[in-house]
């Protein structure tokens, strides 16, 4: 498990977001349009952008996107723009608002914008293509018309980012699946493609199960079989179709602000509200019990499988044993503060900041120690599916009873389910009934929060 899955940029769509703000917001200044207030108009042309920016998902442009599909989502982004930005003298009366002029600044806007979308659309093509930058490298399973189609495309299509490493034959005597994972791992492969024509069913199910305890990516060749039941993405890499298995809520780029927003929201309030005063009491008593920090800080495996420190208040003693083994009923290592803030939940308080930092989230798969993601890893089928988002304070499967002390395979296999439940199903409503379960249980007390 020492793979640790590509992080592309996440700079950059926020920086072409910024640059737009910057080119709408001074050609306001360009036109008299006769504003009572430009401010006001700035700050509604800023915040409206970004609404239907995120919902037109205007920068989610992909890097097998076409020309022919930038230009509609251009078109798009504008028209709507147009309807909000002349809705605003009527919204906040504005008659002496000049409707020639700020169509002549909407005509401004959408030309400036467009060739800063084109050209760094283009720029982004030509870093991978001269640069070499971002790329996935990427194998193929199968040897069909399709799969020999999708690796000229790779080979000829360098713009496009991919790396193509080796195809794997189906009929070759010596092919195996086992040869592919080995090699998938040996060469840090990102992303599977496969012909579903030319594997067994019990096969693509190996190869699901392999990709998700890896955290590789997993895309189908289709072809006339049928295809599962579960919910499918369709892509196309020129006119290739591809198929993605797992389409994850909270990849899309309006349901992760929803969610980062929520974050935000909730830890500031919890650490302005809660913590700011909680925390010198709860210090004093810790410190009178025993010597040792405040906090207690371990390692654990968040997003991707990328280890962050989280942070507790300290309820044990210090000691060796504290970043390998979990807390069981009656251990000697709880102090007497500690036995009531874990009954109570407290001693999780200081993760909002980690919240707030961006490496966990209010609700969540609960990360584990490492040695624990370890061992799991191995052990658990699809456990590394809970990877797929950001760890959380609480989560569904906390609330459905699994928290605490892992006894038995039953308990970490059923938490499991739970994640994946909650990965493939995310929504606001259900992290906010998670997040009131969780107060309620923590006033009532929990039979394994020890």
């Amino acid at each position: 498990m020492d793979y640790k899955k590509s992080r592309y940029s996440g700079l950059i769509k926020p920086l072409f977001g910024f640059i737009d703000l910057v080119i709408i917001n001074i050609a306001v200044f360009y036109f008299d349009i006769n504003l009572t207030n430009a401010y006001v108009f700035c700050l509604y042309i800023s915040l409206l952008w970004l609404i239907i920016a995120i919902k037109n998902h205007f920068y989610e442009i992909q890097r097998q996107t076409r020309l022919i599909q930038i230009i509609p989502l251009l078109f798009r982004q504008i028209i709507i723009f147009a309807i909000v930005l002349y809705a605003f003298i009527g919204f906040f009366k504005q008659p002496n608002i000049s409707r020639l002029t700020l169509g002549a600044y909407l005509l401004a806007v959408f030309v400036s914008i467009s060739l800063f979308k084109l050209f760094s659309t283009y720029l982004l093509k030509k870093y991978r293509t001269v640069l070499g930058g971002n790329f996935r490298n990427v194998i193929v399973i199968g040897n069909t018309d399709k799969t020999r189609q999708l690796i000229k495309t790779f080979k000829s299509r360098t713009d496009y980012g991919y790396n193509f490493k080796a195809k794997f034959d189906v009929n070759d005597k010596s092919f195996s699946l086992k040869k592919c994972y080995d090699y998938i791992i040996e060469n840090s492969v990102d992303e599977i493609y496969f012909s579903v024509a030319e594997l067994s069913n019990k096969q693509i199910n190996n190869l699901i199960d392999f990709a998700d305890n890896n955290l590789r990516e997993l895309k189908f060749i289709p072809d006339n079989k049928d295809i599962y039941s579960k919910r499918l993405k369709y892509e196309y890499y020129d006119y290739i179709p591809i198929l993605s298995i797992r389409d994850i809520p909270l990849q899309e780029p309006v349901n992760k602000f929803i969610k980062r927003l929520f974050d935000i929201l909730f830890s500031t309030f919890i650490i302005i509200g809660v913590l700011s005063w909680l925390t010198p009491i709860l210090a004093i008593l810790i410190r009178i019990e025993s010597k040792g920090p405040i906090f207690f800080k371990q390692s654990r495996n968040g997003f991707n499988y990328q280890e962050f420190d989280c942070y507790k208040f300290r309820s044990m003693r210090p000691n060796e044993k504290a970043h390998l083994h979990q807390a069981t009923k009656g251990d000697m290592r709880v102090t007497k503060v500690g036995a009531v803030i874990r009954k109570t939940s407290i001693d999780e308080l200081p993760q909002f900041f980690n919240v707030l930092f961006g490496e966990m989230s209010v609700v969540g798969p609960r990360p584990h120690m490492v040695s624990h993601t370890n061992m799991y890893a191995q052990r658990i089928d699809k456990f590394m599916v809970r990877h797929f988002v950001k760890p959380g304070i609480t989560g569904l499967a906390q609330t459905s009873g699994f928290r605490g002390e892992v006894e038995t395979d039953k308990d970490i296999i059923n938490r499991v389910k739970y994640d994946i439940f909650y990965v493939e199903n995310w929504s606001l409503l259900l992290d906010i009934k998670i997040a009131i379960q969780t107060f309620l249980n923590a006033v009532r007390g929990e039979e394994k929060a020890y």
